[in-house]
């Protein structure tokens, strides 16, 4: 007689012998692992791609990264940080730089950014300065009448169209006690002369003779422009390779 016991046993064998063997010797097809591999392939490939692409656009260009300097130092940093780019920091005159691209440079202002051929450039700072020079003759309107300035100024005027020394003449007529024999030097602001005296020398060219009165002080001048305006420009520039 056959227990219970060993009849459940073989029974329990029999069913893990019957359902293990076809998964033990299941062969996987190639077609199938060949087309798994192909698709790993495809997928990184595309990661590939996409991480090249994303590298790309994340990366600034000289001009963006120009755009975000605004100091010297911060340039420095640029300049320190970029070896590669042959970065250089370059300070310019208006009265002493005078190769084309100096030129164009002194042309613009501050904060400017702008690429010539495959060099960059950024203009951190700009300052600019103007200096006026002339001679005159002054006329004290609170000695003379009126009518004695007109006259005054036609005879000037008159004696330096016919080319009388304005020295000469200022050394002759002037009523405000100079030494400079009416020169005024080189001169910018109302600390060095009249804003009215300023502005119409500023309007005027180089050997124009011309009238200037300060109403409010009764002041007169006889003027002659005898240089041109002295106007300077220094900017100080960021350069790289690269757009």
């Amino acid at each position: 007689m056959i227990s219970n016991s060993n009849t459940k046993k073989d029974l329990k064998k029999e069913c893990i012998d019957e359902f293990s063997y076809p998964l033990i010797n299941f062969v996987i097809p190639g077609y199938f692992l060949n087309s798994v591999k192909d698709q790993n392939m495809k997928n990184s490939i595309v990661a590939l791609l996409l991480f090249a692409s994303f590298s790309t656009f994340a990366q600034q260009t000289v001009t963006e990264k120009f755009q975000k300097i605004n100091t010297v130092a911060e340039a420095q940093q640029f300049v320190d940080a970029n070896a590669t780019l042959k970065p250089a920091l370059l300070k310019l005159s208006s009265q002493k730089d005078s190769s084309l691209i100096e030129k164009r440079l002194l042309r613009q202002n501050k904060g400017d950014v702008f690429s010539v051929g495959y060099v960059t450039y950024k203009v951190l700072d700009a300052t600019e300065k103007v200096a006026y020079r002339a001679s005159y003759i002054f006329l004290d309107g609170a000695t003379l009448t009126p009518t004695q300035i007109d006259s005054l100024k036609k005879l000037i005027q008159q004696k330096l169209t016919d080319g009388a020394s304005v020295v000469q003449l200022s050394d002759q007529y002037t009523m405000d006690g100079n030494t400079t024999h009416g020169d005024t030097g080189w001169f910018f602001g109302e600390e060095m002369m009249p804003k009215e005296f300023q502005a119409a020398v500023k309007d005027h060219k180089l050997g124009d003779v011309f009238f200037v009165d300060v109403t409010d002080k009764n002041w007169h001048y006889i003027v002659k422009k005898t240089y041109d305006d002295d106007d300077k420009k220094e900017i100080t520039v960021l350069r790289a390779n690269g757009r």
